[in-house]
This record gives structure tokens, C-alpha cells and sequence, in this order.
């Protein structure tokens, strides 16, 4: 039941006056309140919590605390936003700091008020005029010279280490004392290598390149070895018509004994350093398999 301000202040009158007797605060109550015998009557927590609150705060009302201001003013809204695009790269905890507000309130306003999220800087491959006159004119050719029911392989190796390295800025270890983790690995750590290729009717692969259960590194030998004994094979299960392969300008990928294999496999329709269609340099991000697989 919620009592008011009044019932509340005569429970405690009464409770002084009855040399702090709740039994007798609850009698005197009942009769003023006019309470059946039946009814439960105010009970001792309450009774002595509002004597608390008349002795803490003069109120038999729990007075609430002030809500501290907001950092979120209109004047550090503009101050962290003129901070973040002078240093769009500092931390949301630096930007905190040189302005003088709490961490909390700075990222409250980056993302409630200013809609700001943090993005990822990619790091790519430096490429030149030259090279972006290459590109697009290797994909105007692609596009003129090939039909619109060809398949094409795109192909592509791709490195996985096998240390278990960790990422430092992820790996965080819990403790009331420093445990002084260390987290030990090889300078060059072991990695394998494996290769795929993709198309739209499917992905052929993936194929490890290792030898005797031991880790390899590709080479032109052991690529063309892949190319005869587990691409063609893998390729010749598949009832394919008006097929192209494509594969990047990598050593092992353009030697003699790769290229000849892949000119029979693919008479005409090779796209490769050396192909019939060439592939410009330093382009991994035109192949869907950077994209995708």
C-alpha cells in the first residue's frame, strides 16, 4: 500500500512520542488510519526507515540526489568534434585527455550526438598512374573478350601460419596481480600454403601444398605438379564448356613448365603474365577471391 506524506509523518510522531515502540506507533496508526483488525498494518522496515529519512534528510520522503550535469553541452559537443577532425587518428581516450573531459563523456558524444564511428585504416598495395591505366585497360579487354556464358577460374594462394600467434591489442589477461604473461613464438614462424580457385559454378580446391606430411613452399615444379594432378583431374569432373583460368603474375605461376601445362589445358583462353589476355601487375583486389574465398 502507498501511504502519503501525512500518514507517514504521524507514523513517526507517533513512534517518538511512544519512546520509539513500534508496537505502539502500529496501534496508534491503525486507529487514526482507521484500520480493521483484519487488515495488516504498517510494518516495522517501513516505520523505521521514514524515522531515518526525518533524521538524515528532515523529510520523511527520501530526498533524491541531484542527476549530475551532463558533459553532452552544446559547447563540448563543437570542441570534440573540431578535436576529432584536426586529429581524426588519436584516440578516443587522448581526445579525452587534451580536452580536459571524462573518456565516457567523450565517446558518448562521438557516438549519440556527433554519429561518429571508429573504421579501420586498410593498408594496401602503393599503386602508380601507370599501373591504374594497366588495370583498367586489362579489364576492358577481359570484358570484350570474353563471352557472356564463359566460366572463369579465378586462382590464388593464400598463407596460414600455424604458430597460433597472438593479437596483442585483442589478448587481454585478467588478474588482481600481474601474471607477467609471455607469449612465446618463432621469429619466422611455420605456415602452410593453400590453394583454390573460383568461379561461379563453384570453388575447386583447397589443395595444401606439402610434402610427406611436411609443409612446402610453392615453386614452379611443384605448381605445375598441382596443375596436372589435382587441378585438371578435379576440373575434368565437371562437364565445363567455354572455360577461362585466371592467376596472377607470381614466379612459380608464370615459369615455362606452368604456362605450357595451362596453354593445353586452356588453348586460348589463358589469363596470365604471358597468357593470351594479360594480367596487370599488382591487382590482387581484382580477383574475387581477395573478396570472397
Amino acid at each position: 500500500m502507498v501511504w502519503t506524506s501525512a500518514q507517514r509523518a504521524f507514523a513517526v510522531e507517533a513512534f517518538i512520542r511512544s519512546h520509539e515502540s513500534v508496537i505502539m506507533a502500529q496501534r496508534e496508526f491503525r486507529t487514526r488510519i482507521q484500520i480493521p483488525r483484519r487488515d495488516s498494518v504498517l510494518d516495522r522496515k517501513s516505520i523505521v526507515l521514514w524515522v531515518k529519512n526525518v533524521r538524515e534528510t528532515g523529510s520523511v520522503v527520501k530526498k533524491r540526489g541531484r542527476r549530475p550535469r551532463s558533459a553532452r553541452t552544446p559547447e563540448n559537443i563543437n570542441a570534440v568534434r573540431q578535436s576529432v577532425l584536426q586529429s581524426p587518428q588519436r584516440s578516443a581516450r587522448k581526445h579525452a585527455a587534451a580536452l580536459r573531459m571524462s573518456d565516457r563523456s567523450v565517446r558518448r558524444i562521438l557516438h549519440m550526438d556527433l554519429h561518429f564511428h571508429p573504421y579501420k585504416m586498410v593498408v594496401v598495395q602503393e599503386l602508380s598512374q601507370r599501373d591504374w591505366q594497366s588495370r583498367m585497360k586489362a579489364c576492358q579487354i577481359i570484358l570484350e573478350s570474353l563471352p557472356p556464358d564463359a566460366v572463369v577460374f579465378f586462382s590464388d594462394e593464400a598463407h596460414f601460419h600455424l604458430s597460433g600467434s597472438v593479437n596483442k591489442q585483442n589478448f587481454r589477461y585478467w588478474s588482481e596481480n600481474n601474471p607477467k604473461e609471455i607469449h612465446e613464438r618463432p621469429l619466422h614462424s611455420e605456415r602452410v600454403t593453400v590453394w583454390c580457385a573460383l568461379s561461379r559454378c563453384g570453388i575447386i580446391g583447397p589443395h595444401i601444398f606439402e610434402e610427406d606430411g611436411s609443409v612446402v613452399t610453392v615453386n614452379s615444379n611443384r605448381y605445375a605438379n598441382m596443375l596436372a594432378e589435382f587441378f585438371e583431374p578435379a576440373l575434368q569432373q565437371r562437364t565445363f564448356e567455354n572455360v577461362w583460368f585466371q592467376q596472377d603474375g607470381a614466379t612459380a605461376h608464370t615459369a615455362r613448365i606452368a604456362i605450357n601445362i595451362l596453354r593445353q589445358m586452356f588453348p586460348g583462353q589463358l589469363i596470365s603474365r604471358g597468357g593470351d589476355i594479360v594480367w596487370p601487375a599488382r591487382s590482387p583486389d581484382l580477383t574475387p577471391c581477395d573478396f570472397f574465398l
